[in-house]
């Protein structure tokens, strides 16, 4: 049983969760009118890294409480394409952690993002379908891919991927790049030409990138960290009532792209199809 003064140090310890606030809101002013040209005129695709996009002590306490991957029942994607864990019900997570990604879908940071990208009228996800918490451990990648285009719930369009890395102390050769690659769709078949942008998962990096069939993403080779660490992120995405006619394509799955020095593969081709289609080897 806790005595009453650890009861009241608990309590105020979750009041002050939940009062928390992991962003300044002029800093985000600051950081959005500072860079949205840069953003806005990137290349392959609008794209920016931001260091330092969290009050560094707040954060830190998203880092402390974030699950290990033996302690916490993650979705798993373990197929030749990716190996990684997820998991996006918030009334589930550590409360830090849940407090954060709120306030990613608080008007607040909707205008940072605003600012920033130039897409008015973005519209948070309260499923955070595909969202949450990310994880990788060694050995685990992502495959070069297009997110999907249109939520299967709410059916917006799909404008914005959000990303902020957890990562200490990351050293270069644990890898996990995000890398950010140039492409092009040929009678309905994606293709990747080169990698344009790698972006290392460090501590507090904020990286965002418009959703296009343009935004060709992932980190294709596998995690070098030691045993016991990983790569964490959090991730939100943004959706609109509507996009660019220029943009307008069929709704359709999170589409993985073979890259351009893997070896032919019928399996492997096969296996793409497949999940280009929806999920594979997953708790859900």
């Amino acid at each position: 049983m806790l005595g009453k003064l650890n009861i009241i140090r608990l309590i105020l310890k979750l009041g002050d969760i939940r009062m928390a606030t992991y962003f300044d809101e002029d800093n985000l002013k600051k950081l959005a009118k500072e860079n949205n040209k840069t953003y806005q005129s990137a290349s392959p695709f609008p794209y920016i890294a931001i260091d330092n996009i969290a009050i560094p002590s707040k954060l830190k306490q998203v880092v402390d409480d974030f699950p290990a991957p033996d302690q916490f029942k993650f979705y798993k994607y373990e197929n030749p394409l990716e190996k990684k864990l997820a998991f996006d019900q918030l009334s589930k997570l550590p409360l830090s952690i849940a407090a954060i990604l709120r306030e990613m879908n608080d008007p607040i940071f909707l205008s940072f993002l605003e600012t920033l990208t130039g897409i008015d009228g973005l519209i948070p996800d309260p499923y955070y379908r595909g969202g949450g918490i990310h994880q990788i451990e060694r050995g685990g990648k992502l495959d070069i891919h297009i997110d999907f285009n249109c939520h299967p719930k709410i059916k917006l369009e799909r404008r914005l991927n959000v990303l902020i890395y957890l990562n200490e102390d990351w050293k270069s050769d644990y890898g996990g790049y995000f890398e950010l690659w140039k492409g092009y769709q040929k009678e309905g078949k994606h293709y990747l030409e080169t990698c344009e942008e790698k972006i290392s998962p460090i501590f507090n990096r904020f990286v965002c990138f418009n959703t296009s069939e343009k935004s060709y993403h992932g980190h294709p080779h596998r995690l070098q960290c030691p045993d016991g660490r990983s790569r964490k992120s959090l991730a939100t995405y943004y959706y609109t009532v509507d996009r660019p006619e220029e943009e307008k394509v069929d709704a359709h799955s999170t589409t993985f792209i073979k890259h351009p020095d893997e070896e032919a593969d019928s399996q492997l081709d096969s296996l793409r199809e497949k999940r280009n289609k929806g999920r594979l080897n997953t708790t859900i």
